[in-house]
């Protein structure tokens, strides 16, 4: 059987590319097209080398270059995320060859051979797109169902909170009914106990929550009057309820991985606890997380 060796480098290439896709898709990155498709020829080279039997491939050689290329294609910022994506790459190849190989059985099993670890054969290109899509559908479509059930270290975060040179860190939870927007530039909005906030805002503020909300105030708060916002929102019991916002310096959450600004965020005081256990003192909406997966903050503040 001839085998040429464009065919063996297109159709790992393919395969690299939608596998390494894929495993953007699960982590959640988008990385550039010219990383992937790097990462991929690179692991098409190699297939085509061991298939011309160059030199004898070894599991630490595999090893090296898988790591290499997941690298490549995005940019590992540490050991424990480059580790993480390789495991992701690890059982997406592995999800990807089952699904290939179950395919190329029923169309062609006679026509396929291995040679140095390589699985080569004349079967139609279209084999190897199909095999791909059906993968990469089974395997975003199980990771969406398993992020769907959160754990219960998932649901919180830590967020750093300043204001005035001044900083407090805050633990929040994951809320995913808390959609408060600031009307006006449509901010999402932290919610925050306002006892949390004590190290960074004086008595004055805190104490007259009420006061200010109504403008009906005579303590002298002009070192904050361009950062507060009126919040309007609704929830069981308070139709029309208003809460007095904050426009912080700078606001960081901290995820296991890293820490990042959010830009474009108020904080909501709020004039009461949020639970009885004090696990949390505050409130984070799932569509700043969401912005997070999207790439949408401005810069890591981890070194």
């Amino acid at each position: 059987m001839t085998v040429y060796i464009d065919v063996i480098l297109a159709e790992n290439i393919i395969m690299n590319y939608i596998m390494l896709y894929a495993t953007g898709i699960i982590y959640k990155l988008k990385p550039k097209m010219w990383r992937l498709l790097t990462s991929s020829s690179i692991g098409a080279m190699y297939s085509a080398i061991s298939y011309l039997n160059i030199w004898n491939s070894s599991l630490i050689i595999k090893i090296l270059l898988s790591i290499a290329m997941v690298y490549i294609a995005f940019n590992s910022k540490s050991i424990k995320i480059l580790a993480k994506q390789l495991l992701i790459f690890y059982l997406t190849s592995f999800v990807f060859g089952g699904v290939a190989f179950a395919l190329l059985y029923f169309v062609k099993p006679q026509d396929i051979l291995m040679k140095n670890g390589i699985y080569i054969g004349m079967y139609p290109l279209k084999i190897v797109f199909l095999g791909g899509i059906v993968g990469f559908i089974i395997l975003t479509s199980v990771f969406k169902i398993v992020k769907g059930k959160l754990t219960r270290k998932e649901l919180f975060c830590k967020v750093l909170i300043k204001i005035e040179q001044k900083q407090a860190e805050v633990s929040a939870m994951v809320d995913t009914g808390n959609l408060l927007k600031e009307p006006i530039t449509g901010a999402s909005v932290v919610v925050v106990e306002k006892h949390s906030l004590k190290d960074i805002l004086p008595d004055s503020v805190l104490d007259n929550l009420e006061l200010i909300l109504t403008g009906n105030y005579d303590i002298d708060i002009k070192e904050y009057e361009h950062k507060l916002r009126v919040i309007p929102f609704s929830s069981l019991g308070k139709q029309n309820g208003m809460l007095l916002g904050i426009k912080p310096d700078e606001i960081i959450l901290e995820t296991e991985e890293e820490k990042i600004i959010v830009p474009n965020s108020i904080i909501g005081i709020y004039n009461g606890s949020l639970t009885k256990n004090g696990l949390y003192t505050a409130l984070i909406g799932l569509d700043i997380l969401e912005r997070r997966d999207k790439n949408e903050f401005i810069k890591s503040a981890k070194k």
